[in-house]
């Protein structure tokens, strides 16, 4: 047999009727095979639906990406391919039939960012009892004072050391002279020179000069013919002083006392003001009335924030203004400006002039000034450590005929409280 007769005979074969038979079977067997691997395919393939964006988290990787080797194994020791199939699976949860398992789809959890929580303020006899305690830290005043007096027979040199010693505690030279006479009379009339005998004296000599009789509460009456309208504090001050920051701790006093507040950020002129009196806000769960236009007019600002809180019977609406010289007229008259707005809509509880205690007697002709403007009600002494700088409070009270209402003596959003005459004393005479 020739090397061309097997082919000829599978040729022959092909040819015969039996041959296109076998021929035609193969070809509906491999069609077949490739209809079903279609179908299968196009079963397996998901249904892509557009999922709502999920708030995104970011998770700190327990190790860096670029040092992980393309080939790490999962946790089942092989290679981790790239899942086509879910990524493009659907985020939402399958139907699932009665009775029936639920489809094992890989699906997105969606985490919800964490919302910034409401801070419940402290207590007003827990922060006074507080403040107090560190207010007695430092009595370098008293202690200083208490030592002078105590040497026994005083000359007049002792006492020239007692005046320097209240001047630069700011007392003010008014009350210098008044205290020292009262102290001189005290020391004279019953004779004795004992550390308990001399801290008595000044503890009464200095009360008397604090006046514990002056009114230092807030009046926060609500206004209008049948209490329909908020009562309103109208805070001013000068650059620096930390008036904005004071707004917010004094709306988690309010917020203790059990006032609903409203906020109205009427400090236009400083973009960040806006935003430090909303996280303020956001803090003790109080709402901030604010333009979004840099530069807007502080009075349509406090009017609306005074609306707003008739409308939705707000307590007490506490109006922020920009720090402003006392030396620039036009600042001075835009601020009469923003009181005049609000009084027409209901006359203005409360004006509270926000003075640094450290900047001793310009503190006093900032207060001058404003209190023409305004007409200030009360104050606020930021930064009192009650040492130092103490005789400010007597001074400030002079000099307007005013209260000190409320003290501030650290950076905490709780170290501020209403003033205690009493403990302020017995803390820089005692220590």
């Amino acid at each position: 047999m020739g090397d061309d007769e097997p082919m000829d005979a599978v040729l022959s074969f092909l040819s015969s009727p039996a041959g296109i038979a076998c021929i035609a079977l193969l070809v509906v067997v491999i069609v077949g095979i490739g209809i079903g691997v279609a179908r299968s395919s196009k079963k397996s393939m998901p249904t892509i639906t557009p999922a709502t964006p999920a708030t995104p988290v970011t998770a700190a990787p327990t190790t860096p990406a670029d040092e992980v080797p393309a080939d790490a194994p999962d946790a089942r020791g092989s290679p981790s391919p790239i899942d086509e199939a879910a990524l493009c699976a659907p985020t939402s949860d399958p139907v699932v039939d009665g009775g029936q398992d639920q489809l094992a789809t890989p699906v997105e959890e969606t985490v919800e960012a964490p919302e910034l929580s409401v801070e419940v303020p402290e207590s007003l006899p827990s922060r006074m009892a507080r403040l107090r305690s560190r207010l007695s830290r430092s009595g370098t005043l008293g202690k200083a004072i208490v030592s002078l007096l105590s040497r026994g027979e005083l000359k007049a040199a002792d006492w020239e050391e007692v005046e320097d010693t209240l001047l630069v505690a700011d007392l003010g030279l008014e009350a210098t002279d008044t205290l020292i006479e009262a102290l001189k009379n005290r020391v004279a009339v019953e004779g004795v020179h004992d550390t308990d005998s001399i801290k008595r004296f000044l503890s009464e000599e200095l009360l008397a000069l604090v006046d514990p009789a002056m009114d230092r509460s807030l009046h926060l009456d609500r206004q209008g013919d049948t209490g329909e309208l908020p009562a309103s504090i109208l805070m001013v001050g000068v650059n620096g002083t930390g008036k904005t920051t004071t707004v917010g701790k004094l709306a988690r006093v309010l917020v203790a006392e059990g006032k609903s507040v409203l906020l109205g950020a009427a400090d236009t002129f400083r973009a960040a003001a806006g935003e430090q009196l909303g996280t303020w806000g956001e803090r003790v769960g109080v709402e901030v009335v604010a333009s979004d236009r840099e530069g807007a007019d502080p009075a349509s600002v406090a009017f609306d924030a005074l609306k707003a809180g008739a409308d939705k019977n707000i307590d007490v609406v506490l109006v922020d203004t920009a720090g402003r010289l006392q030396t620039k007229s036009t600042l001075m008259d835009e601020l009469g400006k923003v009181k005049r707005v609000m009084e027409k809509q209901a006359p203005v509880n409360e004006v509270l002039l926000v003075l640094d205690a450290t900047t001793g007697q310009n503190g006093m002709k900032q207060a001058e000034v404003f209190a023409e403007v305004v007409g200030v009600t009360g104050i606020v002494l930021t930064k009192l450590d009650g040492s130092a700088k103490g005789g400010i409070v007597v001074s400030v009270q002079k000099a307007l005929g005013v209260p000190v209402k409320f003290v501030g003596l650290g950076e905490g959003a709780d170290d501020l409280a209403p003033f205690d005459p009493q403990g302020f004393v017995d803390a820089i005479v005692n220590g």
